[in-house]
């Protein structure tokens, strides 16, 4: 593990999704913790977004942008929101100069797969037929997350390519939750890392899927077809249980034709960038700003 790492494990709460509330109430205390982002460059607004229910978001404009990301916070499918995600939204905004849409989307377990999809993309579509009045290109537009989110953020480029909706030019995916079969080395072998373990996983997926049979817009890796799919930046922790999926579907993505850059970052563990005195967590935040820039300036 990175020496500047790890003095921080034992900070880190169980990773136990056994009692949802009470994961989220430990997840919002370890989210406060985090220095919160300079924001005085950027726009900020909370919005309602239209929908089968409404999706709250909030949205960090930084000056001139032209692209836009929908972003899909981490916790497991169960845990998080837009405060807890305001460290990482403001962040990846002011890194990238792109208007970052964070989504409120609906947890697990009282609403299982497909609500949390369902909202996410309810949200592209409406950023997509809404660029004029956010002042974005409808031509630029992402979509990305962390973790559960990153594994959203994967699904919502699969459905909205096989429902032919608008156009994503780009899929941002950080450490994402992508395979509820854990067949991999790394899920099998990761039973106690820090934050996530092959545990906090398999909770992670009863909660969301419940009785449901997984599918590929629940579980992306299960995708028989990964053509015509945006380009990717993928990133893996070293110490992460989805790491080998990640790594995996970023070999299925290239043989399909879909252009990506993989980044595995040594030494770190699933969650770690928010150790941001770590040179590698600063590494790593910065470059998923650099990443989303790149795509979204050309």
């Amino acid at each position: 593990m990175d020496p500047e790492l790890e003095p921080f494990v034992p900070l880190f709460p169980d990773a136990d999704l056994a009692d949802p509330v009470t994961a989220r109430a430990r997840f919002a205390e370890l989210a406060a913790s985090v220095p919160a982002p300079d924001t005085e460059e950027l726009e900020l607004e909370d919005r309602t977004v239209p929908a089968d229910p409404d999706v709250r978001v909030r949205i960090y404009r930084p000056l001139g942008a032209r692209g836009a990301i929908v972003w899909l916070h981490g916790g497991a499918f169960t845990l998080g929101g837009l405060d807890t995600e305001h460290p990482w939204a403001g962040r990846i905004a002011a890194n990238s100069g792109a208007t970052v849409v964070s989504v409120a989307y609906r947890l697990a377990p009282e609403h299982r797969f497909p609500a949390a999809l369902d909202d996410a993309c309810a949200v592209l579509r409406w950023v997509a037929a809404n660029a004029a009045g956010l002042g974005i290109d409808p031509e630029r537009i992402a979509v990305g997350g962390h973790s559960a989110g990153g594994g959203l953020a994967a699904a919502v480029a699969l459905r909205i390519r096989d429902e032919r909706g608008p156009a994503i030019r780009f899929q941002l995916l950080n450490q994402p939750q992508l395979d509820d079969r854990q067949e991999t080395w790394s899920q099998r072998n990761f039973v106690d890392t820090p934050w996530a373990d092959r545990g906090k996983a398999t909770a992670s997926w009863r909660h969301y899927l419940g009785d449901r049979p997984a599918t590929a817009y629940a579980a992306p890796a299960r995708a028989t077809d990964l053509s015509g799919l945006p380009p990717a930046y993928i990133a893996t922790a070293e110490l992460c249980p989805n790491r080998d999926e990640d790594i995996d579907y970023a070999l299925r993505l290239l043989r399909a034709g879909v252009s990506v850059e993989l980044h595995q970052w040594p030494g770190t563990f699933h969650g770690s960038q928010a150790i941001l005195s770590a040179e590698v967590s600063q590494r790593q935040n910065a470059e998923l700003g650099a990443a989303l820039y790149r795509a979204l300036a050309g």
